[in-house]
């Protein structure tokens, strides 16, 4: 009976002891947010206070992007730590045969190097509360739970597997809510229907035990918390409706988001244990939708290789971890895939063999200690089904960002644009003809990296309107 107290007592201090060496995190994922829409990247139209104050006790990144300029390959980016291409994810999953015809897979497959995964071996909580869009949508009714990607628990929305909160609406006028993703409800067993307004709330309110219960049992924790907030359409409460205009809507949910999401920030920042050892980032997963969200002083929108929809306002809060309160480092350039190697460098977890990471370790520039830059350029290639969008007919094909260099090109390499990012952040000016080696040579990389991954048929694939216009 002593020698089991013993025992008891050792596993016990060995636990607390491993918890306290383990950080957690917590990575806030928003949807089609633009650069300048929180506050404290300028937003003037609205109010994000507790985001703000995340802000002002940590760091804000001006510089980072994300690998994609629309939703599934972002988040798969994000989760992996490597390039969406390499699994045949880069646009948005949608039918089965529309994700047939653009020459993609149909879910991420489970083999990918999770970043969930890798830390669940080490002793971590895992959980996912909120969009996952890496499979289980529409009719793909037989993808990957997500569990089996490395989460212990998971809620989701109607663009996944398992349990979920599904959107009721409403807006002034409606004596009764209406439904949207009814189908949904198929999709894995266990599905709540709520207002749409709230629903990241309820994301929340099912994060909150969670932290709870991996605090009660010692265990560090990482969670995805990502919103469908502030993708549209815009169902704000309908006190907040206000003109009806899209902009309005999007401001009253961006506004109604940040209030939600101060009661997850609470939690942590009034647990001294917590505050000490966690860390918070927070980012979109590509640029704004044109008249909701505003990329600032960026060129472009969502699905577009130029900054509007690639550049991401990256906050990084933690207390106990992160260096340069209230600081903001507007020179480091590196991207998301680059947090899932440099978040398993802070915890000290073990990579996955054979990862094979297209990311690069930047723990010293995330955790504020210096700035810095990776040292690989960051490329880009289009979404399939993206030649033309939002009033533009003819999108570059790729892109790359190379220190000051930002160039963007067709699929082989003609029609190049070349923008110095130190001088010309807008792109405005296409420098290309009086820099003809730096093209040549950024170009020459850009295509080699566009021909080592797997293709799609962006070549090829016609967008419906565009072949309706041409019969």
């Amino acid at each position: 009976m002593r020698q089991l107290l013993i025992l008891t007592l050792w596993l016990s201090l060995i636990s607390c002891a491993y918890s306290a060496d383990k950080p957690n995190v917590l990575l806030v994922f928003i949807d089609d947010m633009g650069w300048g829409d929180f506050s404290c990247f300028g937003n003037e139209d609205a109010s994000t206070p507790h985001i703000d104050q995340m802000a002002s006790e940590g760091i804000r990144f001006e510089q980072f992007y994300v690998n994609s300029p629309i939703c599934s390959p972002s988040r798969t980016a994000i989760s992996t730590g490597q390039y969406p291409q390499r699994w045949k994810i880069t646009s948005y999953l949608a039918r089965r045969d529309l994700n047939e015809k653009r020459g993609m897979a149909q879910w991420l497959d489970p083999k990918a190097p999770m970043l969930a995964r890798a830390l669940q071996n080490a002793g971590y909580a895992t959980g996912h509360f909120g969009k996952w869009h890496m499979g289980g949508q529409r009719d793909v009714d037989n993808a990957p739970a997500i569990s089996e990607y490395g989460f212990d628990t998971s809620l989701t929305n109607f663009e996944g597997m398992g349990p979920k909160l599904l959107p009721l609406t409403m807006k002034p006028g409606d004596k009764e809510a209406g439904k949207i993703w009814e189908d949904a409800e198929r999709l894995g067993d266990g599905y709540q229907w709520m207002q749409r307004s709230k629903i990241t709330g309820g994301f929340i309110d099912a994060a909150l035990p969670f932290i709870d219960q991996a605090t009660r049992e010692k265990k560090p924790f990482y969670i995805n918390l990502w919103p469908d907030d502030v993708h549209g359409p815009f169902w704000p409460p309908v006190e907040k409706w206000g003109d009806g205009s899209k902009r309005t809507l999007y401001l009253s949910v961006l506004e109604v988001m940040d209030q939600q999401l101060g009661k997850l920030f609470s939690r942590i920042q009034n647990d001294e244990a917590l505050r000490n050892n966690t860390l918070v980032l927070m980012c979109s997963d590509n640029g704004p939708e044109p008249g909701a969200g505003r990329a600032g002083p960026f060129r472009g929108f969502k699905t577009h290789l130029y900054e509007g929809g690639i550049r991401s306002s990256l906050i990084a809060w933690g207390p106990g971890l992160v260096k340069g309160e209230g600081r903001v480092d507007r020179a480091s350039i590196f991207s998301a895939i680059d947090l899932v190697p440099t978040i398993l460098d802070i915890t000290g977890t073990e990579f996955p063999a054979n990862a094979n990471f297209d990311g690069e370790v930047v723990t010293k520039t995330l955790l504020g200690i210096e700035a810095g830059s990776r040292k690989a350029p960051i490329f880009f290639r289009r979404p399939p089904d993206r030649d033309s969008f939002y009033g533009i007919e003819d999108l570059p094909d790729l892109a790359v960002r190379d220190g000051k260099w930002k160039l963007l090109c067709e699929y082989d390499g003609s029609h190049p644009e070349l923008y110095n990012m130190e001088t010309d952040r807008s792109e405005t000016e296409n420098v290309a003809s009086r820099n003809e080696e730096t093209v040549k040579r950024l170009t020459g990389a850009l295509i080699e990296w566009h021909q080592s991954m797997p293709t799609d048929n962006g070549a090829t694939y016609i967008e419906p309107k565009r072949k309706k216009k041409e019969k």
